[in-house]
């Protein structure tokens, strides 16, 4: 059958940012919900994927919807399961039905035409889909239990390094005439989050932990001193980026990079969809070839470098994993870099004060206020930021505490990255009779045993 038999596919509907209100309403572009308003265009659950400009994206919504113009939405199911109709779409080409524009865009007509094969029975298509969410649900919980993760490591740099939270129960303990010992225990509850009792039960059960703790708390001084940051922990220092980076550089011009350049295999270019958390996200990049990326190696990032949004989105700040996919990237037009010098400064250190609240407004305070959002004079004005500097031994107990954080997300990194590719596999299999349901079943089980849920 063709396409055009199994699903009615509708262009969406213009909406202006002027004419939208604040709800709750989901407003799905083609890269996905995009914005909200208070009214529904169209009845949930619904399926929708890119009609001109992000091609190939398929979303599944749950509830009434928005499907903005530049989008095509499933306006008549004609009787099909809705979350079989949205995997099945994940797996359609659409680049065979685009127009040859310089933005890309599906044309509906030629795409309703498509050669399809798909089990006409609705209960055959709800079981299929069943195991395919299977998936996606433990990819969502490694998704949710890595942003967790993310925000434990931000929450130990903010303590530690922005409120100065164990030097200051020191000086607390102190200053109310406590003693020294005293002092100490006052910094390991800081640093554990444990109480008096807590920590007793610590050093009773688990006395290697308890050494360790104890160990980090005596690396924090018990006094503050001034500083042009304001009041900072007694020894430590405040140092301006520039000292402590290898390299601050800016991403390639834009001509230097074209569509046309782009090859189906090489390096990937970074952009800004995958810096919307602490480590890059490899995803759906596009390549350009090895010659082309040589030539432009000042713009050529790799594991450790801290790539910025200079221009756009602002704010995006992400570091390149230690357990990256490849073994270089090229920054776009709209991103800038930071190579940190790791004899100086752990990596995550940085990464992590440019995404706290105190390297943000330091990072924004450069924002033009002219045009597209864009910091002025980017690698100048990066260079400039100052930041407190604690001494290499409160550097050496973080990074071991980091280094943890960052093998626990890459890890389930992978296990996301396999979870997809199965996923991804599934379906033409079983559309195809090369795999059946039962056992579909049994490789879902599989993944359950070895997937850290």
């Amino acid at each position: 059958m063709q396409l055009g038999d199994f699903i009615e596919l509708k262009r969406g509907y213009d909406l202006p940012k002027k004419h939208r209100s604040a709800g709750k309403i989901p407003l799905v572009s083609s890269a996905g919900v995009s914005d909200h308003h208070s009214e529904a265009k169209v009845r949930g659950p619904g399926v929708v994927t890119g009609r001109y400009g992000t091609i190939g994206e398929v979303f599944y919504i749950e509830d009434d919807y928005w499907p903005l113009n530049t989008t095509l939405y499933v306006r008549d199911f004609k009787g099909n399961d809705p979350l079989f109709t949205y995997y099945f779409l994940k797996t359609i080409d659409y680049r065979q039905y685009s127009d040859k524009a310089a933005v890309p865009g599906v044309n509906r007509n030629h795409l309703h035409t498509a050669e399809i094969t798909v089990p006409t029975s609705v209960a055959e298509q709800r079981r299929i889909a069943s195991i395919l969410s299977a998936f996606d649900d433990k990819i969502q919980i490694n998704h949710q239990i890595n942003q967790t993760l993310e925000q434990m490591a931000q929450a130990i740099f903010k303590s530690w390094f922005v409120d100065f939270e164990p030097v200051k129960a020191k000086v607390a303990v102190l200053e109310a005439g406590g003693s020294e010992e005293d002092s100490q225990l006052a910094a390991m509850q800081a640093i554990s989050g444990k109480d008096a009792d807590q920590l007793a039960q610590i050093q009773a059960e688990q006395p290697e932990q308890y050494a360790e703790l104890q160990a980090t708390a005596e690396l924090f001084p018990s006094a503050m001193q001034d500083s042009e940051l304001g009041e900072i922990p007694e020894g430590w220092e405040v140092q301006p980026v520039g000292n402590i980076a290898e390299t601050v550089a800016m991403g390639p011009f834009g001509s230097d990079i074209k569509r046309d350049s782009f090859v189906d295999q090489g390096v990937p270019v970074i952009n800004g969809q995958q810096l919307s958390g602490l480590f890059l996200r490899d995803g759906k990049n596009n390549y350009i070839a090895e010659g082309h990326a040589d030539r432009l190696r000042k713009s050529n990032v790799c594991s450790g470098d801290i790539v910025i949004t200079h221009r756009g989105t602002l704010g995006q700040v992400s570091i390149i994993p230690d357990r990256c996919r490849f073994k270089r990237y090229v920054v776009s037009q709209s991103q800038c870099f930071i190579r940190v010098n790791r004899d100086t400064l752990p990596p995550m250190f940085l990464v992590l004060f440019l995404r706290s609240h105190a390297g943000q407004h330091a990072l924004l305070s450069f924002k033009s206020q002219v045009g597209v959002p864009a910091i002025s004079r980017p690698v100048t004005n990066i260079r400039k930021i100052e930041l407190t500097v604690p001494p290499p031994c409160v550097l050496r107990a973080f990074q071991k505490i980091a280094t943890s954080f960052q093998e626990n997300i890459m890890s389930r990194v992978g296990e996301i990255s396999t979870l997809t590719q199965l996923r991804d596999t599934l379906l033409p299999k079983l559309l195809s009779g090369e795999l059946t349901i039962p056992e579909a079943k049994e490789q879902v089980a599989e993944q359950q045993d070895v997937a850290h849920v």
